[in-house]
């Protein structure tokens, strides 16, 4: 892991605006711009909406983006994200929660992104329950979009982990969306880095609300009933995953170096196999 003597550069817009009823705000910035054919990209329910936005001259829109979406991330944020049905957001907010806390544990960890890394997991402990309980809960909403602001943070200088090597087939395999597939993993990964990044992950326990534990164990089972507990089905087999698929997931997962080498912990083929049949 890095320390405060290792460079590292944050890429971020010139301006982030953050809180409700700034969705008219964007026509503006793309007026100051000079956009005078701007497209807006959108699922075929907000596409009718495209009016809130305040755009100038010629909108053209893409209007047939199929959910579910991270819808927590650069259109009107507590608007669309109160319309997410309760099993996209838990899913989502998992992934917001992979994205901190494989970074917070990367090797490429820096003290810089940590600050982003541990507000986001917290953020997510503190707001996942309460926005899945209630989608019209703006607070929970907002403190959601935030997290999701800070793991975008997170990507760019130190990105993420096996979380995300592991979940990947699951997507491209067998078509689970890409923010469930990282909620299967999550727990699994982070017990099986905790021996190569124990003070971080009971860092994170905690900043979930969890008791801290140093037993792989206890760690998978403590975070695998945290997902359980806003809703997630944690079983690969549920969601039709076939179990003579294992093996091969196993072997594509591990060629997914441009992460798993930022893992804190050396995974082999066998070990992804493992972590599969276990999710299973």
């Amino acid at each position: 892991m890095n320390n405060l003597l290792t460079p590292i550069e944050i890429e971020r817009p010139s301006s982030i605006k953050f809180g409700p009823g700034l969705a008219s705000t964007i026509g503006a910035f793309a007026l100051a711009r000079g956009c005078s054919r701007p497209l807006v990209v959108s699922d075929p329910f907000n596409a009718g909406r495209v009016e809130l936005l305040g755009l100038p001259g010629k909108v053209a829109v893409f209007g047939t983006v199929k959910p579910p979406f991270k819808a927590v991330t650069c259109w009107p944020i507590l608007r669309l994200s109160i319309l997410v049905p309760p099993a996209v957001t838990a899913a989502t907010g998992v992934d917001a929660l992979a994205h901190c806390a494989e970074a917070y544990t990367s090797r490429k960890a820096h003290p810089l992104i940590d600050l982003y890394a541990i507000e986001g997991i917290r953020l997510v402990g503190q707001f996942l329950p309460r926005a899945v309980r209630d989608g019209g809960d703006r607070e929970a909403r907002a403190g959601l979009a935030l997290a999701s602001l800070y793991g975008g943070f997170c990507l760019g200088p130190v990105n993420t982990t096996a979380g995300h090597a592991v979940a990947y087939p699951l997507g491209t395999r067998h078509h689970i969306p890409h923010g469930l597939s990282c909620a299967l993993i999550f727990p699994h990964v982070l017990a099986f880095n905790a021996p190569a990044a124990l003070e971080k992950t009971q860092g994170i326990l905690r900043a979930l609300g969890l008791s801290a534990s140093n037993d792989e164990v206890i760690i998978r089972d403590t975070s695998r009933d945290w997902c359980r507990a806003v809703g997630i089905d944690m079983r690969l087999s549920a969601h039709r995953v076939p179990e003579a698929d294992l093996k091969a997931m196993a072997t594509e997962a591990h060629a997914i170096r441009r992460l798993l080498d930022n893992n804190p912990r050396d995974l082999s083929p066998d070990q992804i196999l493992t972590i599969y049949q276990a999710a299973y």
